[in-house]
Formats: structure tokens, sequence, C-alpha cells
């Protein structure tokens, strides 16, 4: 699995990283390449050493705060420096480097991975099986645990009966697929606790290092929970079950707050206990396959990055559209709307990602700086590049499918907006007056999410009367298609054989299914491995999340203050009419509405 293989330095260096490392020093690596080496390919003796000889850099760099530090530093101050002969550090031998292997063996890290909230439908329908996947494509460590910590009473029979049910294996369905769902639900157990008692959490502590052993201890938890117990999950988790010799992380689920001023005390909340470091805010969107390939496309294709500009570029389009409402769960859904649900935190941080920089490498930091440099480029939103809407009951096919406010979760009478669309703007020198059109939206036509690139017309075109009046067919798009079934593909304009001179348009289409054999990782699965080897570059920063409410949360306010009526469309139709006044008046087209699509 690429996901595997591409990752493990040991797997790619094979002996050269034994050689390297015997002819003299090098900077240790990151925590998250130290761990690699640890978990991937065969786990020889030079990388089971490579781990051991760097895991202090890891456990000093990834510590917690406050009492947890003394036992970081006292770590730290355990690591014997390398022997200095001529005043540089000697070599060395690949038979030392195998000896320390040989010590080490026994003392690899061991990761514990607590499911806070393990009883709810995101642990049960995504975050347990996105971990099964990773142990199912062997990218978990040698020594790992997982714990599902929750308040109803359960044993851990019971959770893994649970989980079993969720479990699927991979398309190409292996041969010890039943073997290894046996193994991995004997890795998993369950503690009942309140969320905000430290003695619970300090019971979960104890059976957690029941399972460590003695080994270096790394602790993860997923904070699968209402964002209003988040702190007091973190406050008690801080205290009374963190590592003491390893790191200590949280990954902490959207929303992230409702606006700046809610967002900013959930942050400050959160580092009362923890370092920025420690906490991963996920997004799962920025996970998902077509969004990863987004800067690959870009960067390393010379075809796209000279017009990756508004020299060339007419409009870009980010749509997200789903086929069904609310469903029965309109409650948490009315309390934040489509825009604070989807446009603020997926389809912007897709916009950053297409809009940003080069950075000035792959590192997590240089990646997130750009993004949040797009983020503080933007126009504030303005009320009247916004359209809102919310779908209502309608009849086809002889089924009546009901409206958003027949939801008996939902209060009678919400304004609360099923769809949005608005236009963006980037005030920086490759973006200015290029417009970014968003859209997204529950109960429509279709279910998909997409990137559209459409680019300018060709100066002088020969061919437009070809075209008749329609002019938008003469024009180049790229799209991205990041779910369902992805794809990249551009079209263009050729002739049709003949003696004639008939133009037609067509795609040149990669279509993944067709071109690749592999299935698709989950996005949960590629998050969860990032935040257990310390990958921040898919997660978003604290600076990060306060420029994005910036943008939004002056127009939210706006919209309950003013109690704007969304625009009724039918369940199943193309959305409201204003989202195409909107575009129509910056000279656009949706995209996703051509016959051709």
């Amino acid at each position: 699995m690429a996901l595997s293989c591409m990752r493990c330095p040991a797997a790619a260096a094979g002996g050269g990283a034994v050689a390297r490392r015997a002819a003299g020093p090098t900077p240790p690596p990151p925590s998250s390449v130290a761990f690699s080496f640890a978990r991937c390919g065969g786990r020889s003796a030079a990388a089971a050493a490579a781990a051991a000889g760097w895991r202090i850099e890891a456990v000093a760099g990834k510590g917690v705060k406050g009492a947890m530090d003394t036992g970081v530093e006292n770590a730290a101050a355990t690591s014997a420096p390398p022997k200095v002969e001529n005043g540089t550090p000697s070599a060395i031998t690949v038979e030392e480097f195998e000896d320390l292997a040989a010590l080490s063996k026994d003392d690899e890290a061991s990761v514990s991975i607590t499911v806070v909230g393990a009883s709810g439908d995101l642990a049960k329908k995504k975050i347990f099986p996105a971990l099964f996947a990773l142990y199912y494509e062997d990218c978990l460590p040698k020594h790992f645990s997982i714990f599902g910590y929750a308040r109803s009473k359960m044993t851990d029979a019971e959770l893994r009966d649970m989980v079993s049910k969720t479990l699927t294996c991979r398309i190409d369905k292996r041969e010890n697929c039943s073997e290894k769902m046996e193994e991995f639900l004997k890795r998993c157990f369950y503690h009942s606790g309140q969320y905000d008692s430290e003695a619970d959490f300090m019971e979960l502590g104890k059976k957690i290092k029941e399972h460590e052993g003695p080994r270096v201890s790394n602790r993860l938890f997923y904070l699968s929970i209402p964002p209003n117990i988040f702190l007091d999950v973190v406050k008690c988790a801080s205290r009374s079950a963190s590592s003491e010799n390893g790191w200590t992380r949280v990954i902490v689920e959207k929303p992230f707050g409702r606006d700046s001023e809610s967002s900013a005390a959930l942050t400050r909340g959160l580092k009362q206990y923890l370092v920025e470091d420690q906490i991963f805010r996920i997004d799962h969107y920025l996970g998902k396959e077509l969004v990863e390939n987004l800067s690959v496309l870009r960067f390393s294709n010379l075809v796209f990055e000279p017009l990756w500009s508004r020299q060339y570029i007419r409009n870009v389009q980010l749509i997200f559209s789903e086929d069904f409402g609310t469903e029965g769960r309109g409650g948490y859904f009315d309390s934040y709307g489509i825009i604070r649900d989807i446009m603020q935190n997926h389809l912007l941080q897709i916009l950053a990602l297409f809009a940003m920089e080069t950075p000035i490498s792959l590192e997590a930091e240089d990646i997130r700086n750009e993004k949040v440099k797009v983020l503080r480029s933007m126009k504030p939103l303005q009320l009247e590049d916004v359209v809102v809407g919310q779908y209502k009951s309608h009849t086809k096919g002889g089924i009546t499918y009901p409206g958003y406010t027949d939801d008996k979760t939902v209060p009678k009478g919400s304004l609360a907006p099923t769809f949005a669309a608005a236009a963006l703007f980037i005030n920086n020198a490759r973006w200015d007056g290029v417009p970014f059109l968003m859209k997204a939206g529950k109960a429509l036509h279709t279910k998909q999410a997409e990137i559209r690139v459409q680019f300018r017309r060709v100066p002088g075109n020969l061919y437009k009367g070809a075209f008749g009046t329609d002019l938008d067919r003469a024009t180049n798009e790229l799209v991205i298609r990041v779910q369902p079934d992805e794809a990249i593909y551009l079209k263009i304009n050729n002739k049709i054989p003949g003696l004639g001179m008939r133009l037609d348009r067509s795609n040149l289409n990669l279509h993944y299914a067709a071109r690749y054999s592999k299935e698709i990782p989950d996005a949960y699965e590629r998050l969860l491995l990032d935040a257990i080897e310390g990958e921040r570059r898919l997660f978003i920063r604290s600076d990060e999340l306060d420029a994005a409410w910036e943008l939004f949360t002056p127009l939210l306010k706006e919209l309950e203050q003013k109690r704007t009526a969304p625009e009724l469309y039918p369940y199943g139709s193309r959305g409201p009419v204003g989202a195409h006044y909107l575009a129509a008046k910056y000279n656009v087209r949706w995209g996703d509405l051509s016959s051709e699509d």
C-alpha cells in the first residue's frame, strides 16, 4: 500500500541508511521519521537501532505541559552524547549499530489510542474501521492498544462485539482477513467513566499502563464527543492519563466553536493543558485522496504551475452537495447550519491549499504558513455576495420527500440555511479579481464534492464561430472530483474526424478506479496515521483557525441579526435560483450544471 511504503524511510533507504549513519553524524530526523523507522518495513535491526537512538528527540520535542515536563527533561538528560575525537563525533560501525539494535529490541515504544466517545456514531462508523484498516495494512506499530472510553456501561467483550460489526477488509480480500480482525479486536479494551472525572481518567491511565509495560509510552486521545465537553476531557486526561515518558497528543473533531469568540475561547482552554504541537484539529476533507493530490498536480507538473494565476484562470468553483437531508438529525445541524458545517472548514481549507504560494518545503509548518497567508489576504465576506437557501418538501415519482422544518428535531420556523453559495476574493498579486465561488447544500439533485477551474477564453480564438453564441464551450476547464468516483479531467477542444471542420469538447480523463486497482484509503486512515507519526501538515493550526473564523464571523452575525430568510428550494433540485444570479453577477456559470457532466 502506498500509504505505508512511501512513508517508510527504512524501507526506502534499505541498507544505505546504516551506511550513511556509520559514515558520520547526521542530525536527528523529525519524530515522525524516527517513529517510522520503528514500525515500517521488516523492522530490521538497523531500523530498530535508529528508532532507539533517535527516540529521545521525539520525547524531548513532543512532551506535555506541567508535571510531565520533568519526566521529559530527565529522559532527555539520560541520552549519552556521541564520543568525540579530535573535536568531531566518532563514527559508529555497523556491528556496533546492530548491537544497539539488539539491546533496544524489547524497548520499542508503545502507542495507546483512546477513543473518547467510543459508543457514538463517528467512532463506530469511522474511527474504529480506520484503525483496523491501518492495522490490516501493517501501518500501526508493533506495540499498540486501543481503548474505548464513554459513559455507557460496557465490557471489553461488548465493545469488541460492537466494533466487529463495523469492520471491513479491503476490496482485494486477502486470505487472512478474519484472522486480522480477531487479532485487532484482542487489542481493543473498554473503560467506562464520566467525562469530567479525574478519578475515572486516572483509572484509565492505570489500565493503559498495564498494557504498555516498561516501554516508552506514547498516548493519543481522539475526542469523538460534543465540543461542550472538550475542555473537561482534556483537563482530566492531561492531569491523570498522560504519558510520563513519551508524547501525548489529542485529536479534536470539529466544530471548533461557532464564531471567532467561541473558537478563541476553546483554543485558550485547550492551551491551559496542552501545547499547540499536541493539538491535532482534524478536518477529514484534508485527508481525502484528491485533496492530497491537489498540490502534487500543481507543483510537480510544469503544464499547470505557470497557468495557476489570474492571468489564465477566470474563476474557481468549490462545490459540495448531498442528495439527502438531515434525516432526523436536524438538532445538531440547526445550531450550526451549512456555512459553519461545510464552508468555513472543508471548502475554505481546500481553497487555501489551492491558492497558496509555493511553500519552501513540504514540512508541515511551511505549508500551513502559506495557507494562513491566503486566508489573511481574503476580502471580508459581504452579504450581497452570499445566497442562503433551505430545502422544502417535494413529491417526485409518487414519493414525497420531507422539507427541513418537517424534521421533528428541527425547531419550527427555523431559518438555518441548508444551502449557501458565496463569492470570495483574494487580495494578492496572483489572484486579484478572480472569483472563488463556493456552493454547499443538502437535499440536492446529486452527491458530490469537486473543484472546478475555469480558464479564460483564448484571445482571438480562430474557431469561436464553431461554438456559436456559447463562448463558454470554447474555454478549457480542469475538474478535480473529490468524491464519489474520484477523477481528474481536463476539458479540451478538438476536431471531430471527417472532411468538415466540426469541433467537439472532450475530456482528458484520469479516472482513479480505472487507473489504479488499489482501494483508496478513507480520509480518517491517513489522518490517524499522521497523528500517530506526529505529521501536522493536514491538521489545522490555531492561527489558521482564527483567520478562517475572522472571514466568516461578521457574515454569520449579520445573517442572524437580520434574521435573513433563506430562499426555499425543492428537495432533490439544483438549489435556489439565487445561486445562479450570484454566479451571473461575476459572469460565471456553475460548472456542475452542464449537461456534459
